[in-house]
């Protein structure tokens, strides 16, 4: 049977916000060695975090990007989300297109959006020395960020969130890479978004999934996806070929989780019009669970007969979960960005969660 080529979409901008600060510069000197990921937490967190390796956002202040007004009462992992954005519109331009932003969608990947906000809407319900703060509401549901990126922007397109673990940012792709495929949407700003408060740590620590090595990570990158015949003469950085989800139980024997990510990736080659042999670049997402990098690169080997020029960015970052696949992405054009490596033309995205979720996506570098 022949399976039929899809077009692929345009990325047009990114913007990131990571234990190396804010930007792709800040990534990029990170990835090289010129620099190193922050581990201080903020004040209020050092001294109730369990007994684990951290990298943290920097000290960023969101009103630098947005803006004094209206900021009191956001959450942390909504400052994330905007300044990510913010960053992701300079690059991509547009920014003062008003018919353009009455088409422009938000697809992001999270967990379960901001567990501390969750924790501190909670407390102050049922603690009565607290006190119930209504304004905290908003910051609670897991739609928040996504939804506060589209007011603040003016983005009246397609708004969703999606939660798929680690393979949250590559469902946010698919979906971003849909929406614009079927006419629902011009231009998307799709990414993921992660908040390492401390009590995502003490979960991720009591879980007992985590290696003695693990180091836990936060973070948000936003890519801008676009329908690349609007893009005119307007940079591109990437052409996002395709994107593919699967879910494979660690208990079934017959196809485990290495031979559906295998399985997974071969079929996003076929729909993206690839072999094996075209895939030049692998960022690679397995982080800090037991044997989960082990079963990863054993699914690739499967896939590509063997591992090409291979990426690992949360060896600097940090696990950051959700948000793993777009700093992944995020990466990749940070290491495409001054003309580096001009041999690789491919990259090929991969995620893996402890539960089975896989998830993969295809990047192709612009001609010059």
């Amino acid at each position: 049977m022949t399976t039929s080529v899809l077009d692929p979409v345009a990325i047009t901008g990114c913007g990131v916000v990571s234990p190396a600060g804010a930007g792709l510069a800040a990534l990029r000197a990170l990835l090289d060695g010129e620099t190193k990921p922050n581990e201080t937490p903020p004040a209020e967190d050092a001294e109730v975090l369990p007994p684990l390796a951290v990298r943290i956002v920097p000290d960023i202040r969101l009103a630098d990007y947005v803006g004094r007004k209206g900021t009191r009462r956001l959450d942390r992992m909504i400052g994330f989300g905007l300044i990510a954005t913010r960053l992701a519109l300079d690059t991509a331009g547009g920014a003062d297109d008003d018919a353009l932003r009455a088409r422009t969608g938000v697809a992001l990947g999270t967990t379960t959006g901001s567990v501390r906000s969750v924790y501190e809407l909670a407390d102050s319900i049922f603690n009565p020395e607290v006190g119930y703060v209504p304004s905290r509401f908003p910051n609670s549901v897991m739609n928040s960020c996504a939804g506060q990126i589209a007011v603040w922007n003016a983005f009246q397109g397609v708004n969703s969130t999606l939660a798929n673990g680690h393979a949250s940012s590559v469902s946010a792709l698919r979906y971003a890479r849909n929406a614009i495929r079927f006419g629902h949407a011009s231009r998307v700003f799709v990414g993921g978004v992660e908040e390492l408060s401390p009590q995502v740590a003490w979960g991720w620590h009591k879980s007992g999934t985590l290696t003695q090595d693990a180091v836990l990570g936060e973070g948000c990158a936003m890519l801008v996806a676009e329908d690349p015949a609007q893009v005119g003469d307007r940079q591109v950085l990437a052409e996002l070929l395709g994107a593919e989800v699967g879910y494979f139980d660690p208990r079934n024997r017959r196809v485990t989780p290495a031979r559906g990510l295998a399985q997974t990736v071969t079929r996003l080659l076929e729909r993206s019009g690839l072999t094996a042999g075209d895939v030049d670049l692998v960022s690679l997402g397995a982080a800090g669970q037991h044997g989960a990098r082990t079963v990863e690169e054993y699914g690739l080997r499967l896939a590509l007969g063997e591992l090409p020029t291979s990426l690992r960015v949360s060896d600097a970052l940090g696990d950051c979960y959700s948000a793993s696949g777009a700093m992944q992405a995020a990466a990749v054009l940070a290491r495409w960005s001054d003309g580096s490596h001009p041999a690789e033309r491919h990259a090929l995205v991969t995620s893996l969660g402890a539960d089975g979720s896989v998830g993969c996506f295809l990047l192709r570098r612009p001609t010059a």
